[in-house]
């Protein structure tokens, strides 16, 4: 029989109290945590709706997303990865030029909703999830979730973090939330699961191998577990050499065509070791310009350097900073770019467990400084679009919407299934098929969408903005018999092939 006390009421059961008091308990233990699973529900929510402003707006490019697209679509219909090349035409497996398999596993979802909002959704969800373990080793190291919580919520105030996550679509980018994971569990000392973490984030990219090998440098030097520790680097080392000297070149004819871009350090892997020692003045020389030093600013004082707190597990981030530095491409040190991938996962594990070095007093005025930096810098650089700074100027915000409509009636103009060729941005809403040609590539298009104001041109990596190559494109289509204009509206222009 249930007892019973009084009450202002009249009467209640005492168990009713425990029952409730249980509850409230609880809620109140509980209440940081939830409190972070709302902020990465409303942050992946807002920042959906802003990527897919820029996809319907046209700020969006098939250099990246549509390369992405046509990659799943390709595997949903059963051709494994093959995409178009965008400077010769040839119809490639993707792993000639970047090893990132896990584009593989998100064909069953495309089949279910197939959509390039899709991988947009994917890529935002997984960057939200990376906010769990930064929570989970902050309450483990520094006693309170409170002040985990700060840290977490400060991980998704961090500017670059959202930048990373709008970024269009990058395999390397679901890297963030798999290497934070395999931190966690490899701070929990639990092998399996990070094992399936590491292997993970190693499926984004082909060097990913050698930020998951300096994770186990870590744990073998932090945790003394030396076997281990060389193991995983070993695994991590191997999965690099493997993608780079056997799997890009399997399936592209030769060696890595993003090479060209470490051409003044060694052009290699081996090379850049080599000139390491034998012109060690190169590599200073290479990473010690001012935009080096520009990019590692920008980087740390959102977090005040909160990271060299911990310095070991900060240090796990190295190779990928070293690689940035190297690269003879601008956007491999502007953080807005995915670049930071292999970066950023480890200078918030950094600050988790970095802070709890500190007194308790300490711990919660680092978190504080930490969240209010990260805020205040996010409103100034974005991605947010009442942010002070605005957006790089690949997203162009200004476009009339008049233009925006023109190219949005051109595309529609063409078949789903037909060969397309186009220029940058229209390609992004063109790429689920199984023939999409950059211009001024023709290969076997029978349709040509032109943005006269998208000269953006591939090159064999990367690519230019080439106005002159653009105008000759179109001179030829217009010229030629074989192609008719068929519409043309404030600077954009559908052309079809001519049967017979």
């Amino acid at each position: 029989m249930t007892s019973s006390v009084a009450s202002d009421d009249g009467v209640r059961p005492v168990g009713s109290d425990r029952s409730s008091a249980s509850v409230t308990g609880l809620v109140r233990d509980h209440v940081w945590s939830m409190a972070v699973w709302a902020a990465m529900i409303a942050w992946s929510a807002a920042l959906f709706a802003v990527v897919r402003d820029h996809f319907v707006n046209y700020r969006l490019a098939r250099y990246d997303l549509g390369n992405m697209v046509q990659a799943v679509w390709s595997t949903a219909e059963g051709r494994p990865l093959e995409v178009t090349h965008g400077t010769t035409g040839e119809q490639i497996v993707r792993l000639g030029g970047h090893v990132d398999p896990i584009l593989a596993a998100l064909a069953p979802l495309w089949i279910v909703l197939p959509s390039p909002l899709t991988l947009v959704a994917v890529q935002v969800g997984a960057v939200a999830l990376g906010a769990l373990p930064v929570f989970w080793l902050g309450r483990r190291h520094l006693s309170s979730e409170r002040t985990a919580a700060l840290v977490a919520l400060a991980y998704l105030a961090y500017p670059w973090i959202a930048w990373t996550a709008v970024d269009a679509f990058h395999p390397v980018t679901l890297a963030i939330p798999a290497l934070l994971f395999a931190v966690w569990f490899l701070d929990s000392d639990r092998l399996l699961p990070f094992a399936v973490c590491g292997a993970l984030a190693m499926t984004t990219g082909e060097l990913m191998g050698v930020v998951v090998a300096a994770l186990g440098v870590w744990y073998a030097v932090a945790r003394g577990r030396r076997t281990t520790g060389i193991a995983i680097a070993a695994a991590g080392v191997g999965w690099t050499f493997v993608a780079l000297y056997a799997i890009v070149p399997q399936f592209s004819g030769g060696e890595s065509a993003f090479y060209g871009f470490y051409e003044d350090v060694g052009g290699s892997p081996w090379g850049i070791v080599r000139t390491t020692f034998t012109d060690p003045v190169a590599i200073l020389s290479a990473v010690g310009q001012g935009r080096d030093l520009l990019y590692v600013f920008l980087l740390g004082a959102p977090v005040a350097f909160a990271f060299l707190l911990a310095p070991g597990l900060a240090a796990v981030a190295l190779p990928q900073l070293a690689a940035n530095h190297l690269a003879d491409l601008s956007s491999a040190t502007d953080p807005h770019a995915h670049y930071v991938a292999g970066i950023l996962p480890f200078f918030f594990a950094a600050i988790a467990v970095g802070l709890g070095r500190l007194s308790p007093t300490g711990r919660v005025r680092g978190a504080v400084l930490v969240l209010t930096l990260s805020l205040a810098a996010t409103i100034m650089v974005g991605p947010w679009p009442w942010a002070v700074g605005g957006s790089p100027s690949f997203y162009r915000v200004d476009t009339p919407s008049e233009h925006i409509a023109a190219v949005r009636r051109a595309v529609a103009l063409v078949p789903g299934d037909a060969p397309v060729s186009s220029t940058n941005r229209a390609g992004s809403h063109l790429s689920a098929r199984r023939y999409v040609y950059s211009a001024p590539v023709l290969g076997r298009a029978e349709w040509v969408v032109l943005e006269s104001s998208d000269a953006w041109i591939p090159r064999e990596a990367g690519g230019s903005e080439n106005p002159e190559a653009l105008r000759s494109f179109q001179e030829r289509l217009e010229q030629s018999s074989e192609w008719r204009r068929i519409y043309a509206v404030d600077g954009v222009f559908v052309y079809r092939r001519m049967a017979g």
